[in-house]
């Protein structure tokens, strides 16, 4: 199986490499950057057999779906990765949106949820895992790890979950991966020119699920509940609490509705 960048893509100076099952695109890629690989390369595979998602979390990684790492190197600041994930995120909303048959565009609602899914129908579809590898001559590695269900989803997850056919999405990860490299090549270009990261903040608001509903967000060791009211410039989610306090939200996992303690295994 080969994957192959959108035209677009390739006059933008991007590049692909295909592999079958690897440990994780993430785990390849790293160790592509610290071999002083230069940027902008797609790393894509067919399989993971140790692939991870936020906080270290297992990643059921079965063949069929999509599995993929764009490996950036450049001297990043710390502090803009995070909206870095929105990039991801919106560009991955922009190519499920090239894929969508006519008749279902007005139909599957497609949204992101803080800080880094994709929810088709409300349902989780794709997931985003960014990560930092220091490197030489003060240049850092930025790993954009996505994962979609293509043909299949988790199961016995605490969310729901979905894939594209189980949607009625006749989509191949080889489709899906060259719409999601055209998408990326714009959105980039406007999150690096560094001025214009309120417009990937205001696109990513434009698809967020939850915005001004009653959410609850797990956090290491305690729930909170409140209205999400929006996203700051530092990508940190903005609750408002019943009695009215305001919450900054750095990191946690949002669930929609009330939850209780009760509901979770800390």
């Amino acid at each position: 199986m080969s994957f192959y960048l959108s035209s677009y893509a390739r006059d933008a100076g991007y590049r692909v490499k295909s592999f079958g099952r690897v440990d994780s695109t993430n785990i390849l890629a790293g160790t592509f950057a610290k071999e002083r690989e230069k940027g902008q390369l797609w790393i894509v595979a067919t399989e993971q057999i140790a692939g991870r998602g936020r906080r270290g979390r297992q990643w059921i990684s079965s063949a069929g779906n999509l599995y993929t790492t764009l490996l950036l190197v450049d001297d990043f600041e710390p502090g803009k990765l995070a909206s870095l994930g929105f990039v991801a995120g919106i560009s991955l909303i922009e190519a499920l949106r090239c894929v969508l048959p006519q008749a279902l565009q007005n139909v599957l609602s497609v949204t992101l949820k803080w800080p880094n899914d994709v929810l088709i129908g409300g349902d989780k579809l794709a997931g985003i895992l960014l990560e930092m590898i220091p490197l030489k001559d003060h240049m850092n590695g930025i790993l954009v790890g996505i994962g979609v269900n293509i043909v299949s989803s988790p199961v016995n997850c605490s969310y729901a979950t979905a894939s594209l056919i189980e949607k009625g999405v006749n989509c191949s990860p080889e489709m899906f991966f060259e719409a999601l490299s055209y998408t990326w090549v714009d959105n980039y270009r406007l999150w690096n020119r560094g001025f214009s990261l309120e417009a990937i903040r205001n696109r990513w608001l434009s698809y967020a699920s939850g915005l001004g509903q009653k959410i609850s967000v797990k956090l290491h060791s305690e729930i909170i509940s409140g209205v999400f009211e929006t996203i700051d410039r530092k990508c940190q989610l903005i609750l408002r609490k019943l009695n009215g306090q305001q919450v900054i939200i750095p990191a946690g996992d949002v669930y929609f509705g009330a939850v209780t303690s009760a509901s979770f295994d800390f």
